[in-house]
């Protein structure tokens, strides 16, 4: 035989991992482990525990406490009880704490690797280079925030209480990126590991003693999904972050609506990988490997849609054939392993029932000849061609090691097909032409984008989805913001109760609908009404599909005119022209700056009669005021405009990391009722600047102000549809704008129960919510009222990541 055809047929031998060092760490413990609160160990206060067992033979590891809602109380009093002590150390205090917890992950990284993959699953090989040294990263990483956190946050605070709950998958590494910006930042936590995979969470919970962490600021409870209910539910927690299924993810979203809790989701997702016929085949290969078999399938990141452009789909799928027909599955301790077992029977189970359902629907099951041990949970490498874009399996998170492949023609077509899912949290673009690449990434709706790699992760890039996958980033600076707030802000009184003028229906065929032209009285004896507007919508005025208007009265009751009562049919075409209106978020950002310069300069030669009729509502100081500030206002966005850029970031690979700040798409504007034209400025200047289109609902207490703003838009250069005015109630039409699916966002500057509302109506398509929480913000403080909190509210931040070098 020669040397050729014995390098071919050689096989690897086993080489398994020593389980020695996890197995006396088990047996010390009694293999029994209580919850951790308050620096201590805790028993269940119910007496209650469960088994968690090895995925690769379904032998049991441990009994873990359930933990109940008393257990959940006692974690979040200690938690709330050590935030004040906590904060008060010097940011270099709590970044000698973080550092020391990098510094003990790397002393006893064999054992975690270890003992994560006895409770999960996962080969050896992953836990050991991948997971263990991503998690000393985080910490390292976030040490240094907490160094900085002053200098680079100044004005703001941390939340308080942060109640975190992690999956099955990386459950170490999903601890890392949850609690080290949640310290970094001065929180303290109560952290509710997986049901199938607590172990970890416990020996950090020791590393956490061994750093002498002052007792309360982190707790680890563990316990199913009713442990995860009690602590989303607990009023005295400040912070949920979650990372699991997009089912769960709406019922966490639903439970907080009425809360004023910040909330952060990372979701689900069935992320392209985008090949296109001038990829490097083979590199191509090993990326999907990485992409869809990494870790058994069981990432939410997974490229688990394959779309080939035609012309190579048969040779692409025939090397990626022959490359699975060599991935080696087995026991996960064995360092020879590619494929470990799956986290438990049941989602086994699922995986099985998907692929049925697949295939069922028209798809080719492809499997590799591959025995599978005796005893454990596995599945083989799976490859489902032929699939089409509307089947189960190329639609719904199968989190196992299956993938679905179809093929496109053109770039565009790829884009399309990309993005024909609920989904966004990331894609894989293949190409040797950078300029393909790069054009196809950044038409796709997903908050990461690998281009010519994949699964590349690091705590300096955040990570995070669009659409039901989610919002809210994880890792960076994107990361670190989700756990503080504007000290302002936090401290803002509630919003006192706005008296506005009673209105009434009225269809007087002479008012509804009229002109926009200032009207005589008809008669000595009647009101005298200065105008009726009208609704502004695709940049067109528009009458009101109810045919019905309502009275708009000044601060004395005289009635200053009408106004339109939209309902659900004209938000409906408010939606439809601000999606059509795409073109804006596609301009230059100077070209935004432009028009909203034109947007002040326009509204400058009109200030004395739109601060006239305004002060008919709100007296002339006021209406003075918001004219003024008003002007100042767009010109501080048409500033921002060309100047709230991205970042690059340069991870430690040979990688750079392009962090874009893109629109969210469609915004849903409940305007503030108290600062009729100031507050409508403040609130759609922002979303418009970053190239967001708007549908506004004016102030209830002064509709008439559309009038005037729609006339200085259609002299302003702004493109139709880029704003869109619907007059009307609050209460009816922020219901129509939360539960539309084609809007992407709401912000809800009203009161309290505005606020609960956009929030809970809004969990079909998990739109981002930004509101005042029922707090009063003082219109009149730029300090207070402008600036990046709003931009930052105003984008998704978008991570594509490009290599360099040979």
């Amino acid at each position: 035989m020669s040397i050729a055809e014995k390098f071919v047929s050689m096989e690897y031998g086993p080489a398994p991992e020593d389980s020695k060092e996890v197995l006396t760490w088990l047996d010390r413990h009694g293999r029994r482990f209580a919850h951790f609160i308050n620096g201590a160990w805790s028993a269940p206060a119910a007496g209650e525990y469960f088994e968690t067992v090895d995925p690769s033979d379904g032998e049991r590891l441990a009994a873990v406490a359930q933990g109940s809602d008393a257990d959940i109380d006692a974690a979040v009093k200690a938690a709330r009880a050590a935030a004040s002590p906590w904060q008060a150390l010097t940011p270099h205090s709590r970044a000698r704490y973080l550092y020391a917890l990098a510094r003990l992950v790397q002393k006893h990284s064999r054992r975690l690797a270890v003992l994560e993959t006895m409770d999960n699953g996962k080969p050896i090989r992953e836990s050991r280079d991948i997971d263990i040294p991503l998690v000393a990263r985080h910490f390292y990483h976030h040490a240094g925030w907490a160094q900085l956190l002053e200098q680079e946050f100044p004005g703001y605070v941390p939340y308080g209480v942060a109640g975190q709950i992690i999956p099955w998958n990386f459950p170490l590494l999903m601890l890392a990126w949850k609690i080290a910006p949640a310290l970094a930042t001065g929180n303290t936590v109560v952290l509710k590991p997986a049901e199938f995979t607590p172990l970890t969470a416990i020996a950090f919970a020791e590393l956490c003693q061994e750093a002498q962490l002052p007792p309360g600021v982190v707790n680890i409870v563990t316990g199913d999904g009713r442990t995860g209910e009690a602590l989303v539910k607990h009023p005295d927690v400040d912070k949920i972050a979650f990372t699991g299924s997009t089912e769960v993810g709406r019922a966490i979203r639903a439970a907080t609506a009425t809360s004023h809790k910040k909330l952060s989701l990372e979701l689900g997702g069935k992320s392209p990988f985008i090949v296109f016929e001038d990829a490097d085949l083979d590199s191509t290969v090993e990326g999907l490997v990485d992409g869809i078999w990494f870790n058994q399938g069981q990432v939410c990141c997974a490229g688990s849609r394959l779309l080939m452009q035609e012309s190579i789909a048969e040779a692409l799928i025939a090397k990626v054939q022959e490359r699975m027909g060599s991935l080696r599955i087995g026991p996960p301790l064995d360092k020879a392993i590619d494929i470990g077992a799956i986290v438990a029977r049941v989602q086994l189970e699922r995986i099985q029932k998907l692929v049925d359902q697949g295939v069922a629907d028209g798809a080719t099951c492809w499997q590799p000849q591959i025995t599978l041990p005796a005893h454990g949970f596995y599945y083989p490498p799976t490859l489902l061609s032929n699939v089409h874009p509307t089947s189960i399996v190329a639609q719904q998170e199968i989190f196992g090691p299956v993938l679905a492949a179809m093929t496109f023609r053109t770039p565009s077509e790829a884009v399309e097909l990309a993005n024909n899912t609920a989904y966004g949290l990331a894609a894989c673009v293949w190409s040797e032409s950078i300029n393909v690449a790069l054009h196809v990434a950044a038409q796709l709706k997903a908050g990461v984008v690998w281009v010519n790699c994949t699964n590349m992760f690091d705590a300096a890039c955040g990570f995070g989805g669009y659409r039901e996958s989610g919002y809210g980033r994880e890792g960076g600076r994107e990361g670190l913001i989700e756990y503080l707030e504007p000290a302002w802000f936090k401290k803002a009184p509630a919003l006192k109760e706005f008296s506005v003028a009673s209105s009434q229906f009225s269809d007087n065929p002479q008012t509804v609908g009229g002109s926009t032209d200032e009207s005589e009285s008809v008669s000595d004896s009647s009101p005298a009404i200065d105008r009726t507007v009208k609704l502004y919508i695709g940049g067109k005025q528009a009458r009101p599909d109810s045919g019905y208007s309502m009275e708009v009265r000044a601060a004395d009751g005289r009635l200053l005119g009408e106004a339109p009562l939209g309902n659900r049919k004209d938000i409906r075409n408010a939606v439809e022209a601000a999606r059509k209106a795409s073109g804006w978020a596609k301009a230059t950002a100077h070209t935004r700056a432009q028009v909203l310069y034109y947007c002040a300069e326009n509204l400058a030669q009109r200030r004395g009669e739109i601060a006239g009729r305004l002060a008919e509502v709100v007296g002339e100081k006021q209406a003075a005021e918001e004219v003024e500030l008003g002007i100042q206002r767009i010109f501080s966005y048409a500033a921002w405009a060309d100047k709230f850029d991205g970042a690059v970031h340069n991870p430690p690979f040979r990688n750079i990391a392009i962090a874009m700040n893109e629109a969210l798409g469609t915004v849903g504007v409940i305007c503030p009722r108290e600062t009729p034209l100031l507050g409508f400025i403040s609130v759609v200047m922002p979303a418009l600047a970053m190239g967001n289109t708007v549908v506004a609902v004016p102030s209830e207490a002064y509709p008439l102000i559309a009038g005037d703003l729609y006339s200085v838009f259609d002299t302003s250069d702004l493109p139709g549809g880029a704003v869109n005015i619907v007059t009307g109630y609050v209460s009816q039409l922020l219901k129509t704008l939360a539960e539309h699916d084609d809007i992407d966002a709401i912000w809800s500057f009203a009161d309290g129960a505005s606020a609960a509302a956009a929030k809970a109506m809004s969990v079909g398509n998990l739109k981002q919510v930004f509101t005042n929480e029922g707090r009063a913000i003082d219109w009149f403080d730029s300090k207070l009222a402008e600036g990046r909190w709003f931009l930052e509210h105003a984008v998704q931040v978008k991570n594509i990541w490009v290599p360099y070098g040979e």
